[in-house]
């Protein structure tokens, strides 16, 4: 090491796979190399690892994604003697198991320690809630919703004013649709077995109960009729992460609705920008609300209409009847009232939505936005 090292902020993240606190992570470190500050990055790996050594950061693998107790102090004690031999300054931990080693490692190293609240942890018992309040046992605890904040105060009772409201923030020059080819754009449609002409609805998510794919394939069971018209077809993107059982119950709801040729399982899509700009309609249809919910936010940059569940963050995201529209969770009906009202309204309304949803995400989400206000805080703590 260098005589009088750069400050460092360690992040803490269990895996480097996907996700919206993988993603953030890897924008975070961007912003801090940029800000002339050393980023570093404490998980177990994935495949997003070329994305955040692209950004000047530094990655140390262990095994912080596990969450037993000998696990988590071994870790502590790693991530202790990190702190030191690297010269570490800030801690940010971005979920509860690893929170909970480094806390206690920034505790022993006394440097400042940071939270971010990226999900809403439900707490069925006393445990769980003790298990959780480790997101709160911070310096500084960032919210990524409005919705996120309230909900932290409810569930753990500290003071709204300890809290730092940061939103996740949409990359406008990636999600940009003057960015992305037609080229780009036919590819993925003919994967999709989806010609120029049809209508393309996408819910993106890894394929798990809670996204609402069940209920997306429920609602299109109940417009059977506005499938021919209107050459529709439906695309779930997203990874299955070895949840078999529920993906053969996917293919059996899809089949039970005679969807079969509609209705395309299109697994992990890297291209997301394009994926939304080939697509007509995007929906997010998660039954547990989400604390940011970032398909929401992503679409409508891309200047896409969204059908969202009307609670957690998207009620921040989408703004019901200008940029998209929310629907009950849970409700295959209520959904599918949802998607019939975009189809019929047809390409020119939707547009409007879409360029309203655009100037939305960009006056309140950008990542320029969330990356500076993540910076101005990691200086205050340093000063």
């Amino acid at each position: 090491m260098q005589a009088n090292p750069a400050p460092a902020v360690l992040q803490v993240v269990p895996t480097l796979d996907t996700g919206g606190a993988e993603r953030t992570t890897i924008d975070i470190s961007r912003a801090i190399v940029k800000g002339g500050l050393r980023s570093i990055v404490a998980t177990e790996g994935g495949r997003l690892e070329p994305l955040f050594t692209a950004t000047g950061g530094k990655i140390v693998h262990l095994p912080v994604n596990s969450k037993a107790p000998h696990t988590i102090l071994a870790n502590a004690l790693r991530l202790a003697r990190l702190i030191r031999k690297l010269h570490v300054n800030i801690v940010h931990a971005r979920s509860r198991a690893p929170a909970w080693s480094a806390s206690l490692a920034a505790e022993v190293e006394k440097v400042p320690f940071v939270t971010t609240y990226h999900g809403i942890y439900n707490a069925s018992n006393l445990f769980k809630r003790f298990y959780n309040s480790v997101m709160v046992r911070s310096d500084a605890v960032i919210a990524n919703s409005q919705w996120t904040a309230t909900h932290i105060v409810n569930e753990h009772g500290i003071s709204r004013e300890r809290i730092h409201v940061i939103p996740r923030g949409v990359d406008l020059l990636e999600f940009d649709p003057a960015g992305v080819s037609p080229e780009r754009i036919d590819t993925l449609r003919a994967n999709w077995r989806s010609t120029a002409n049809d209508l393309v609805i996408m819910l993106p998510g890894r394929l798990t109960r809670w996204k609402g794919q069940l209920v997306f394939v429920k609602a299109l069971a109940q417009l059977s009729q506005l499938f021919e018209p209107n050459r529709m077809r439906a695309v779930l993107v997203g990874d299955a992460q070895g949840r078999d059982d529920y993906v053969a119950e996917l293919r059996t709801a899809i089949s039970e609705a005679v969807l079969g040729e509609r209705v395309v399982l299109a697994g992990h899509v890297a291209d997301m920008p394009a994926a939304y700009l080939a697509s007509d309609i995007v929906v997010s249809a998660s039954t547990d609300p989400e604390g940011f919910g970032r398909v929401a936010a992503e679409a409508a940059a891309m200047g896409r209409p969204v059908i969202a569940t009307d609670h957690g963050g998207a009620r921040e995201t989408v703004v019901p009847g200008v940029t998209g529209l929310l629907a009950p969770p849970g409700d295959p009906a209520a959904l599918a009232s949802a998607i019939r009202k975009l189809v019929e309204m047809g390409p020119t309304q939707r547009s409007q939505m879409g360029e309203a949803g655009r100037k939305h995400v960009r006056e309140n989400f950008s990542l320029a936005r969330m990356c500076d206000s993540t910076i101005n805080l990691y200086r205050q703590l340093l000063a």
